[in-house]
C-alpha cells in the first residue's frame, strides 16, 4: 500500500505541479511537497537579538522588560522564530482559519533552531477550548507541535495540559484584559520532574503561555519554556 500511495503522489505531482500556498509560485520537487516555497520562507523576518532573557521580546540590555514583568512564576523563557508580518501572517491565518493543517510543517521548520528545543524536553501544545476545537476541527498548536516532534525527535504530550474553561478570543483585548481572560484557565496533569516546552502559533503579550506555564509549574514541572512560530508587533504602551 505504501508503494501505491507513493506512486499515486508522483502522478499527482506530474499532473498538478505543486504551487506555493502563499504566492502561487512553483514549489520545486526537492521541497517534498511543501506548501510554502523557499522564496516565501526566506522573506519571513527572524526575531533577532538582543532579547529579553525571559519573554524573548527585543529589548535593550540595561532596561527592565515591561512585557513579562507581571507574569506569574513558572515560565522561564520564550523564543519566537519570526515576526508576524506579510506572508508569515498569511501562513498563520491559513493554518488557523482555512483548514490548511499541513502548514504546521512549514511553520515548525522555521522554529526548529529555537533555543528551548534542546535537551530532553517534552513538547506540550497550548490546548484549545472544546467549542473552538469543534468549530475549527483541529488545534493549530498541536499541528505545529507534531511537526516539531517529527523534525527534532522530541516527544509530543497532548495529555498533560487542558483548559478548565472556555475563554474569550484574545484578539481585541488589552494586555491586562488578556491576562485576566486566561487567569486560571489551565490545569496540568502528571508533569512532576518533567522539562516542558509549550508550543503555540503566535506570541502577542505572552498571557496565554504564561498562564499555561504557571499551571505546569504548580503541578511540579522541572522547567517550563515556550516556543512560537511568530511574534506580534508589541503594543505601543509596551514598545
Amino acid at each position: 500500500m505504501a508503494g501505491f500511495a507513493e506512486a499515486l503522489a508522483g502522478v499527482e505531482r506530474w499532473l498538478l505541479p505543486p504551487a506555493c500556498l502563499l504566492c502561487d509560485g512553483p514549489v520545486p520537487a526537492r521541497q517534498n511537497d511543501a506548501l510554502v516555497c523557499e522564496l516565501c520562507r526566506s522573506r519571513w523576518q527572524p526575531v533577532a537579538a538582543p532579547l529579553c532573557g525571559r519573554c524573548g521580546q527585543p529589548a535593550l540590555a540595561d532596561l527592565e522588560c515591561r512585557l513579562c514583568a507581571g507574569w506569574p512564576e513558572g515560565l522561564t523563557r520564550v523564543r519566537s522564530a519570526v515576526w508576524l508580518r506579510g506572508s508569515a501572517r498569511d501562513a498563520v491565518h491559513r493554518l488557523k482559519y482555512e483548514g490548511w493543517r499541513r502548514l504546521g510543517e512549514s511553520l515548525a521548520d522555521a522554529m526548529r533552531g529555537l533555543e528551548p528545543l534542546t535537551g530532553r524536553v517534552s513538547l506540550i501544545p497550548i490546548p484549545l477550548g472544546a467549542r473552538r476545537l469543534r468549530a475549527r476541527g483541529y488545534n493549530q498548536s498541536e499541528r505545529i507541535a507534531a511537526a516539531l516532534g517529527e523534525l527534532t525527535g522530541l516527544p509530543v504530550r497532548v495529555d498533560l495540559l487542558r483548559r478548565r474553561r472556555e475563554t474569550r478570543t484574545q484578539t481585541a483585548l488589552t494586555p491586562e484584559g488578556r491576562q485576566a481572560n486566561v487567569a486560571g484557565a489551565f490545569e496540568a496533569g502528571l508533569v512532576a520532574g518533567l522539562a516542558c516546552v509549550l508550543v503555540d502559533d503566535v506570541f502577542t503579550t505572552g498571557a496565554t503561555l504564561a498562564e499555561a506555564g504557571a499551571a505546569l509549574h504548580r503541578a511540579g514541572a522541572r522547567t517550563v519554556e515556550g516556543v512560537t512560530f511568530a511574534r506580534a508587533e508589541p503594543p505601543v504602551s509596551l514598545a
